[in-house]
C-alpha cells in the first residue's frame, strides 16, 4: 500500500523520469544540498538526433513503498540514482563502492542507471576511467557536474527507448505479462490466465503502459494514441483500477498539450527553464507532421496493432479542456472503489485542482478539493497532517477561496501544537498563523482599520489575534504579544464587550510589565516587520486646537513706515472658491505667534471610551520644524467621560515654524505616538504656528492696593494689574510702579503712555504726569533686575454745579443774575464715612449722597529686548488705575456785602473743610486761606 501522498505532483510530472540523489556515509548537509541543486537544474535534456526532450523529477528522498507502484505510473518508478559520498582515504574506498552496490539494491530491479559521485579522493583510484563513479577533488572543484548528469540521462533515455520499443511492438504468439499493483498479487492466484477476459485484461494494462513510456519518451501524440486504446480495451473488462489510471493519462498528455507553461504554479516553471516549448509543442507546427487520429472501429480486440499511424479515424486523440475534467472525476471515482489507492486518488484530485486553476473554475476546483479533504489515509503523523492541511489551504488560496484557505491554514496551525508532539512547535503554529491573517481580512497594520466600514468578521478575527497573543507567549516573546494585544485593542475596540475590554486591558497590563509597548517595528526571524500600534483610541482626541499666549505675553510687530497699508492678500474682494481639504486645514498658518522660550498650549478635547476610569501616564506633543521641550502632563480619564478638555504645554527653545503634528502618550505600559494625519475625524485650527526670538518679560507691581474695578478698554486689550486710589479733590499722590523682568532677556527697550477713559469730567492740569529718563537711566534691564518708575497722580475737578447738590437758598441768600449758587445739604457737615452709599447702585437710584467722582486710566507700557527686539517686535503691558475723587470743600452760605463803590462788590463765601486734613485754599488776588479739619470761615 503506498502510504506517502505527493502533493506537489502534478499532471505534467506523467512525462518526467524519476532520479534519487542520496548521500552515503556521512556528508554534510550543505555540501550535499549545494550540489543537489546543480544536479536538479538539469531537469531538461534535448535528446540527440531527435526532436524529444526529456524531462526529469528528482528528489533526495523517496519511499520504496511508493517505488513498487512503478508498474502502474511509470512516473512514480526510480530509474535513476545518483549517490554522492566524502571519502578521503583510498582504503575508505572499497567500504564505500560496497554501500553504493547496497543504496542500488534498495531500488532494486527499478533501476535504469545509476552513478557516484565521490568527493575529496584524488590518486591513482580517481585516475580510472569508470562509467558510475565521477571523482572530484572537493565540493568547490567540480565543474563537470551538470556535464556527467547530462549523460547519465542520455543513458537513462537509452534504456526507456529500448523498453518502449520492446513492449509496444507485437511478438504475436508471446504472452503479455499482467502488470500489476502490488495489492493486487494475491488476488490473481490461480486465474485462468488462457481466458479471453484476462488476455483482455493483459493487453489493456500493457497498452496503458506503453502510453505511460512514449509520455516520459516525449512522444506526446503516440502516448494519446495509446491511452485511448487501453481505455476501450478496460472498459470492455470492468479493470477499474487501471480504466482510472488509463483515464489520468490521458487527462495528462492532454494537459501537456494545452498548457505548455505547466500547471504547478512555480515562477519559471519547467518547460520555461528550457527556454523552448515541448517537442510535441514544436511537431505542431513542422509541416508533415504526424497528427494521429484513431478510428475506434480499428481497435481490434485481438492484440495490440504496432503501427499506430494506419489508425487514422475522425476523432482528434486530445482531449479538450472540459473533457479533461470529465475523464478526471471519473477516473478519481474509480479510484475511489479501492481504498489501498487512497493515495493515487488524492493526488489526482491534487492534479485536477491545478488544471482547474490555470481554467479558472474555482467552484468546480473547490469540489475536489471538497473530497480530497474526505479521502482517508491510514493515520497520518501530525507532521503529515500539518503537511497535508497546508497544502490543502495553499490550494484553496490558488482558487481564490481565501477564507476557506485560510481556514485550513489555521487548522494547521492548531496541529503544530497538538500536545501529541513531543517538542511543541510554536514558533511554525505562530508563522502560519500569520499567513491566515488575510484569508479574514485582517492585517498587522492599523492603518488598513482607520478608515472607512470595518472589513471582515469580527469575531473571528479576534479570536484569530488571541490565538496569535497565545503563540507568541508560549515562544516566549513578550513583546510579540504586547503588539498583538495592542492591536486587539486598537482596532476591535467597537467590538468587544465592556467586560472583554477589562479583561484585555489586565492581560496587557500584565505583558507590559515585563516588556513596554514601543513605537519599534518588531522584525520576525524570517523578515517580516509588525509596524508599531498607536492607541488613537485610547483617549480618542476630537479637537486639537493651538493657543495664543496670554494678552500681556502676546508680541506685536512694530510698525514699519513703508507699505503698512499694503495688503498681500488677494485682490478679489470676494472668491466663492474656496478649497476645502483636510490636509489644507492642517498646514493652515496661524494669525498669531509663539515666542521662544515661552510656555504654549495647545488644548484637546478628548474623552474615554472604555467602561473604566483611563489613566493616561504620560501625554505630550510632538512637533517639528522647531526645538521644542515638551512637558508631558498625566491624566485620569472617568469612565467613558464626554469630551473633556486638556492642555499640552511645552517650550520651544528655537525659532520658525513649528508644527504640531499629533501627541504622544502612555497607557497600559504601551508608549503610543498618534499623528493627526492618521486621526480621520480631528478637528484643527491649523498645526502649523510661527515661533518668533525670545523677548523679555515684564512684571509690574505697584504701591497701592489692588482694584475691585476692572476696567473694560474699548480697544479690546486685556489689563494686567488694576489698582485704585481715593484722593481729595486738589490732592497729588506719586504711585510707584516696580518694573521686573521676570524674563531670560535683558529689557532694553521701554515706553509709556497714559489713555484716560472717561472724559466726561473736565480735567484741570495734568492727570498723569512722569519723567521716563529716570526709569530708562537704569536700563539695560538684566533677568531678575528691578527698576522704579514713578507717577504723579494730580486730580483738579470742578465740584460746582451738582444737581444733587442744589437747594434753595436760605433766606438772606441772593440770586446772581438769575443763577443760584451752589448750596450743599446740611447733611455735609456729618462725618464723611456715613455720606458714602452702602451700595453704589442703590445709591445712585436714590439721588446720590456721594458726590465722588470716579476718573479712570490706563498706563501702557510698551517694552522690548533680546533677539525679539532686533526682529522688530515688542510686548505690551497695560495697568488700570481706577481713581475716586471727593470733593474736598463746600460752600455753605453765600451773602453779599452793600456795595461802598461801583467798581466793585463783595461776595461772601462760608467754606466748610470737609476733610480731616489742613488744607489751602488760593483764590486770586487774595491771600492763602488755611483751613484746619472740620473748620469753616468766612
Amino acid at each position: 500500500k503506498m502510504s506517502v501522498p505527493d502533493y506537489m505532483q502534478c499532471a505534467e510530472d506523467h512525462q518526467t523520469l524519476l532520479v534519487v540523489v542520496q548521500p552515503i556515509g556521512i556528508v554534510p548537509e550543505e555540501s550535499f544540498f549545494r550540489i543537489y541543486k546543480r544536479i536538479s537544474a538539469v531537469s531538461q535534456v534535448n535528446v540527440r538526433d531527435s526532436q524529444r526532450v526529456l524531462y526529469i523529477r528528482y528528489r533526495h528522498h523517496y519511499p520504496p513503498e511508493n517505488n513498487e507502484w512503478g508498474d502502474f505510473q511509470t512516473h512514480r518508478k526510480v530509474v535513476g540514482l545518483i549517490t554522492i559520498t566524502d571519502c578521503s582515504s583510498p582504503k575508505d574506498w572499497p567500504q564505500t563502492f560496497e554501500k553504493f552496490h547496497l543504496q542500488k539494491e534498495m531500488y532494486g530491479a527499478t533501476l535504469y542507471d545509476s552513478r557516484l559521485f565521490v568527493f575529496g579522493l584524488q590518486g591513482e583510484i580517481a585516475e580510472q576511467p569508470r562509467t558510475d563513479v565521477a571523482f572530484y577533488p572537493s565540493y568547490d572543484e567540480c565543474e563537470t557536474v551538470e556535464k556527467r548528469i547530462e549523460d547519465f540521462i542520455e543513458s537513462l533515455f537509452i534504456v526507456l527507448e529500448s523498453k518502449r520499443l520492446d513492449r509496444a511492438t507485437d511478438k504475436s504468439g508471446d504472452k503479455i505479462p499482467l502488470l500489476c499493483v502490488p495489492f493486487e498479487k494475491k488476488d490473481f492466484v490461480g486465474l485462468d490466465t488462457d481466458s479471453r477476459h484476462y488476455k483482455k485484461r493483459c493487453q489493456g494494462r500493457m497498452r496503458k503502459h506503453v502510453g505511460d513510456l512514449c509520455l516520459q519518451a516525449g512522444m506526446l501524440q503516440d502516448s494519446l494514441v495509446h491511452y485511448h486504446m487501453a481505455v476501450e480495451l478496460l472498459r470492455s473488462v470492468n479493470d477499474f483500477l487501471w480504466l482510472g489510471a488509463a483515464l489520468e493519462g490521458l487527462c495528462s498528455a492532454s494537459v501537456i498539450y494545452h498548457y505548455p507553461g505547466g500547471t504547478g504554479g512555480k515562477v519559471g516553471s519547467r518547460r520555461a527553464q528550457g527556454g523552448s516549448l515541448s517537442a510535441e509543442a514544436g511537431n505542431r507546427h513542422r509541416p508533415g507532421a504526424q497528427e494521429v487520429l484513431i478510428d475506434p472501429g480499428a481497435l481490434t480486440s485481438n492484440g495490440i496493432n504496432a503501427d499506430t499511424s494506419t489508425e487514422i479515424g475522425r476523432a482528434k486523440n486530445c482531449l479538450s479542456p472540459e473533457d479533461i475534467i470529465d475523464k478526471y472525476k471519473e477516473a478519481i471515482s474509480y479510484y475511489g472503489k479501492y481504498k489501498n489507492a487512497g493515495v493515487i486518488e488524492l493526488e489526482a484530485c491534487v492534479k485536477a485542482v491545478k488544471v482547474l486553476a490555470i481554467q479558472k473554475r474555482s467552484m468546480e476546483a473547490s469540489e475536489f478539493l471538497q473530497n480530497a479533504v474526505y479521502i482517508n489515509l491510514r493515520q497520518l503523523s501530525e507532521e503529515e497532517k500539518i503537511q497535508r492541511y497546508s497544502i490543502l489551504s495553499e490550494l484553496y488560496e490558488r482558487i481564490g477561496f481565501h477564507r476557506k484557505s485560510a481556514f485550513f491554514k489555521r487548522i494547521a496551525a492548531m496541529q503544530c501544537a497538538a500536545p501529541s508532539i513531543p517538542e511543541p512547535g510554536w514558533r511554525a503554529c505562530y508563522k502560519l498563523l500569520l499567513e491566515t491573517l488575510p484569508g479574514y481580512s485582517l492585517s498587522l497594520d492599523p492603518k488598513d482599520f482607520s478608515k472607512g466600514t470595518h472589513r471582515g468578521w469580527a469575531a473571528v478575527q479576534m479570536r484569530l489575534l488571541h490565538e496569535l497573543v497565545y503563540a507568541s507567549r508560549r515562544m516566549g516573546n513578550p513583546a510579540l504579544c504586547v503588539r498583538h494585544l495592542s492591536f486587539l485593542l486598537q482596532t476591535m475596540l467597537d467590538f468587544l464587550s465592556d467586560q472583554e475590554k477589562k479583561d484585555v486591558t489586565q492581560s496587557l497590563e500584565s505583558y507590559t510589565a515585563k516588556c513596554p509597548g514601543t513605537m519599534e517595528f518588531i522584525t520576525l526571524p524570517d523578515g517580516l516587520k509588525l509596524p508599531p500600534v498607536p492607541f488613537t483610541k485610547l483617549p480618542i482626541v476630537r479637537s486639537v486646537k493651538l493657543l495664543n499666549l496670554p494678552t500681556n505675553l502676546r508680541p506685536h510687530k512694530m510698525k514699519s513706515l513703508l507699505g503698512q497699508n499694503v495688503s498681500t492678500k488677494s485682490p478679489f474682494i470676494y472668491s466663492p472658491i474656496i478649497a476645502h481639504s483636510r490636509g489644507e486645514e492642517r498646514s493652515k498658518k496661524i494669525d498669531f505667534q509663539w515666542v521662544q522660550g515661552d510656555v504654549c498650549e495647545v488644548q484637546l478635547m478628548v474623552y474615554n471610551p472604555m467602561p473604566f476610569e483611563l489613566r493616561v501616564e504620560n501625554m505630550g506633543l510632538l512637533t517639528t520644524g522647531v526645538e521644542f521641550e515638551s512637558l508631558p502632563a498625566a491624566l485620569s480619564l472617568p469612565a467613558e467621560s464626554g469630551l473633556y478638555p486638556v492642555t499640552l504645554v511645552g517650550v520651544p527653545q528655537t525659532t520658525g515654524q513649528i508644527t504640531i503634528n499629533g501627541y504622544h502618550t502612555s497607557v497600559f505600559g504601551v508608549f503610543s505616538d498618534c499623528l493627526l494625519d492618521n486621526l480621520p475625524g480631528v478637528k484643527t485650527n491649523g498645526c502649523t504656528v510661527e515661533v518668533i526670538p525670545a523677548l523679555p518679560r515684564l512684571q509690574i507691581s505697584t504701591s497701592l492696593p489692588r482694584s475691585a474695578h476692572t476696567l473694560q478698554p474699548s480697544s479690546g486689550d486685556e489689563i494686567s494689574t488694576n489698582v485704585s486710589v481715593q484722593l481729595y479733590n486738589g490732592e497729588s499722590q506719586q504711585l510707584i510702579i516696580k518694573l521686573e523682568n521676570i524674563g531670560t532677556e535683558p529689557l532694553e527697550k521701554l515706553e509709556v503712555t497714559a489713555k484716560t477713559l472717561n472724559t466726561k469730567e473736565k480735567l484741570y492740569g495734568d492727570f498723569l504726569s512722569w519723567k521716563l529718563e529716570d526709569t530708562l537711566s537704569q536700563f539695560p534691564l538684566k533677568p531678575g533686575q528691578i527698576a522704579t518708575f514713578t507717577v504723579d497722580i494730580k486730580v483738579k475737578l470742578d465740584f460746582s454745579c451738582q444737581e444733587n447738590l442744589l437747594q434753595d437758598l436760605s433766606d438772606d441768600g441772593i440770586s446772581v443774575s438769575g443763577l443760584p449758587l451752589s448750596s450743599p445739604f446740611r447733611q455735609v457737615v456729618k462725618p464723611r464715612v456715613e455720606t458714602k452709599p452702602i451700595n453704589p447702585q442703590e445709591g445712585s437710584k436714590a439721588g446720590d449722597f456721594s458726590h465722588v467722582k470716579t476718573l479712570e486710566a490706563i498706563l501702557n507700557f510698551k517694552y522690548s529686548g533680546g533677539p525679539g527686539h532686533v526682529e522688530g517686535y515688542y510686548r505690551n503691558l497695560s495697568l488700570g488705575l481706577h481713581v475716586e475723587v471727593e470733593p474736598s470743600v463746600f460752600f455753605t452760605r453765600v451773602s453779599t456785602l452793600p456795595a461802598t463803590s461801583t467798581r466793585q462788590c463783595h461776595l461772601l463765601l462760608d467754606v466748610f473743610n470737609s476733610t480731616e486734613h489742613e488744607l489751602t485754599i488760593s483764590a486770586r488776588n487774595n491771600e492763602d486761606l488755611i483751613l484746619h479739619a472740620g473748620e469753616c470761615q468766612r
